[in-house]
Order: structure tokens, then C-alpha cells, then sequence
């Protein structure tokens, strides 16, 4: 099976060729921001992009219908239950009028579609961030019809899970495990024999992140939205100029460990008071699996430093063991999903 995969970010596009699990061509398309600057819209760039992947694609030698299927990110959809999902036009509805707004995964699907709808194949999406297996219970939070959202790595979180299970001779599906994503943003999950129950995101709860927020003190944080700020610049400043950036000026984890090893108390500070969050978020999620917890995934960018790593072992480790699988596996993870559907699995109805 030949499948080809589109993951859009916010200055790049990547795509990938696999033949079945095997990635056979991959490329990086970046965009300047000159070259986006006109579209005042996300969804305005959906022709532009979708001219320089056919491009890319063309030059590597290959035709759409050369592909088995496409299969293209998934984006800040409705909530839905994990898994691979057909694009169909409900889900083109919901991109151009963007439920929880825009964002250029929103574009993944749309390219997708298009591509294949020109050669008469499938198109599929897998396991947007919208992914919502919760439990009824987690939802709740203390302020009714303020209820907590699922928003977090989905497609990275399940990948690893799944790549964890299997490393350990196991299925996924029968594993109790929390999986913890390092990256740009941050998330803790539990993971309940297939089923990722709860969640912390960056974005609304739990552990700070290298720009992003996390939790913050309730009063405090209503002070701050009445001290004269707009909406905009509430939510500027708590999604991209929070974290670490807020306290040490820098959006590089690489440097804010060297500057923490080298001596910079306040660097030290804060590297500690991270590793005490990521810790204090798997205890609660370990509490949320009754203390059956089997492994302990540490995924994303950040999981490349050993010192982060080994912090977070050493106060988990009475939890459970734990297993380092570094970066991010999106582009394989698109493809192992659209592949469990060419060999039988039903893809679901969006």
C-alpha cells in the first residue's frame, strides 16, 4: 500500500510518501512570512499550499494516482473519539467555519481531499487534537457550563503509546500507561486500555510550557484580566509569551538547561519547578488509572535531554517504569492510520 501524507503546520507543509510502513520519501515545504502575509485567513492559503505540494510531489516523481489514499492532519475540529476518520463534507463544513478556531492543521484535511479526489481514492484523517475519550466525570470542573475540553498531541500521544505497547510486546489496547509530550506544547494523559481518559493540556490546565501558561492562580489571573488588557492580549500572552519564555526570555529548552547547569540560579529555578509540574501532573493521572499504571512514555523534543528525563524518572519511579521514545512520529502515525483501514479496520463517519 502506498500512502501519501500531508501534515500543514504554521510556516511549513510536510509531506511524506510510505509503502506501507515504510517512509520512502519525505519533504519539508517552507512558507515565508512574506509569502503568507496576504491571506488574512488560514483557510485562504488552502490553494496556494495545495499548488506547491502538487509541485513537490510531481517532482519527485509521482502522480496521485500512484497513492493508495491520502491522508492529511487533522485540525481544531468538534470532539470526536479517537481514530481514522474519512474526510467527507461535513468535516470540510467544520474547517471553513472552525468550530474552535483557525489553525493551519485545519488545512490538512482539505489538501488531502483534494488530492485524492482527483485520482478517485480515499482520503482520510487520524486522531485530530479535538480527540475526546474522557471520562463523563473528568469533564467536570467546578463551575457549571464551564466544563474542561479535550485538546491535546493526540496523533503524537497515541503513536507512541502504540509504538510503546508494541516495544513491549504488548497491544496498546490492553495496556494502562500515561504518556507525557515534551514539545513546544506540553500534555499529560492517561492512557486506559485504548483510551485516553484524561488529560492535562498547556493550553488550559497542568504543567507550564516553554510560552504557554498551564494552571495559574484563579484570582490572580482574574486581577490580570481586569488590569486594562484586552481579550487578545490576554490570550497573546498566556498562549505564546507565558512559561519559560515569561521568566527567562528564551523559547530554546536547549539553552535553558545549559544556562541551569552552568550555574544561572533563576534558570535552575525554573528547569526544577517544570520537572515539579510534569511530576505533579503524572501523579494525578496516575490516580485517575487507581495507581495501575504499567509505563511511563516520555515523548516529544524535550525528551532528548537526558537531565529532564532523568529528573522526571526519579521522582516516578515508584509509579511505574518508564520508556524515552524522543521527538515525534506525526508523519508515521498519519500513515499507520490510514494503513489500518486499507487492511480492514472501518474508518469512522465524522
Amino acid at each position: 500500500m502506498r500512502i501519501l501524507v500531508i501534515n500543514p503546520g504554521a510556516t511549513s507543509t510536510k509531506i511524506a510518501v510510505f509503502s506501507d510502513e515504510k517512509e520512502i520519501f519525505k519533504k519539508t515545504i517552507n512558507h515565508k512570512v512574506e509569502d503568507l502575509a496576504p491571506f488574512s485567513h488560514i483557510i485562504d492559503q488552502a490553494d496556494y499550499r495545495l499548488s506547491l505540494v502538487k509541485s513537490e510531489i510531481e517532482s519527485a516523481g509521482y502522480k496521485p494516482s500512484d497513492f493508495d489514499a491520502v491522508c492529511g492532519r487533522g485540525g481544531l475540529l468538534r470532539h470526536i473519539a479517537s481514530g481514522t476518520y474519512e474526510i467527507n463534507d461535513n468535516v470540510i463544513n467544520d474547517v471553513y467555519h472552525p468550530p474552535y478556531g483557525e489553525h493551519a492543521s485545519n488545512l490538512g484535511v482539505i489538501l488531502a481531499k483534494s488530492i485524492a479526489d482527483s485520482a478517485g481514492i480515499p482520503s482520510y484523517f487520524v486522531d485530530p487534537v479535538s480527540v475526546d475519550e474522557m471520562y463523563e466525570v473528568a469533564h467536570i470542573s467546578g463551575f457549571k457550563g464551564m466544563e474542561r475540553e479535550s485538546f491535546f498531541h493526540a496523533l503524537n500521544q497515541k503513536g507512541m503509546a502504540r509504538r510503546a505497547a508494541n516495544d513491549l510486546g504488548r497491544k496498546y489496547e490492553d495496556m494502562n500507561m500515561i504518556v507525557v509530550h515534551l514539545g513546544g506544547g506540553v500534555s499529560v494523559a492517561a492512557h486506559a486500555k485504548g483510551r485516553v481518559v484524561d488529560v492535562y493540556n498547556v493550553k488550559d490546565d497542568g504543567a507550564f510550557g516553554m510560552d504557554r501558561a498551564g494552571a495559574l492562580p484563579v484570582n490572580a489571573l482574574i486581577n490580570f484580566c481586569f488590569s486594562g488588557k484586552t481579550k487578545a492580549e490576554v490570550k497573546k500572552i498566556f498562549g505564546s509569551e507565558s512559561g519559560m519564555f515569561s521568566y527567562l526570555g528564551t523559547r530554546d529548552f536547549k539553552e535553558v538547561e545549559d544556562r541551569a547547569l552552568s550555574g544561572d540560579s533563576e534558570a535552575k529555578l525554573i528547569f526544577d519547578a517544570f520537572v515539579y509540574q510534569i511530576t505533579k501532573d503524572i501523579g494525578a493521572m496516575a490516580a485517575v488509572l487507581k495507581y495501575d499504571v504499567e509505563v511511563i512514555v516520555l515523548t516529544g523534543g524535550m525528551a532528548h535531554s537526558k537531565k529532564l528525563c532523568e529528573d522526571i524518572i526519579a521522582a516516578t519511579k515508584k509509579l511505574a517504569p518508564a520508556k524515552i521514545i524522543p521527538g515525534e512520529e506525526e508523519m508515521r502515525s498519519l500513515a499507520e492510520g490510514a494503513l489500518r483501514v486499507l487492511r480492514g479496520e472501518k474508518a469512522l463517519k465524522y
